[in-house]
């Protein structure tokens, strides 16, 4: 079996949850590796865009009318994505490190891995 193959069948077998959580992994190893290199400007700039798309776009489905989330789960994921833009320009800038980007994308890994297990 191809790999493309291999990976359309994954994608068609996986809940949407667990697709959240395969891509916070993806972003957070991302961000792990670039914050190992510190001096690959690209590696730093492509993990970092990617994060903050990612937060924008939980944002963006948190702000739609239909979404199923409580109204105060919606505000949290937006409230942290307004900060994960804020905190990613910091890095840019060099005021911050990736450490707490890192952890946030881990905790919220934490908790979807939770409702995977109760579910």
């Amino acid at each position: 079996m191809s790999l493309r193959a291999y990976q359309q069948a994954a994608t068609r077998s996986e809940s949407p949850r667990d697709t959240e959580y395969r891509l916070f992994g993806q972003v957070t190893r991302a961000l792990m590796d670039a914050a190992a290199t510190p001096h690959d400007l690209a590696k730093r700039v492509d993990a970092l865009d990617w994060n903050r798309r990612l937060w924008s776009t939980l944002a963006a489905d948190c702000a739609q009318p239909e979404n199923r989330l409580s109204s105060d789960v919606r505000a949290q994921i937006i409230s942290l994505s307004m900060w994960v833009g804020r905190h990613t320009s910091a890095i840019v800038r060099r005021e911050e490190g990736f450490e707490a980007l890192i952890d946030l994308n881990r905790t919220m890994m934490q908790g979807l891995a939770t409702k995977n297990v109760a579910a």
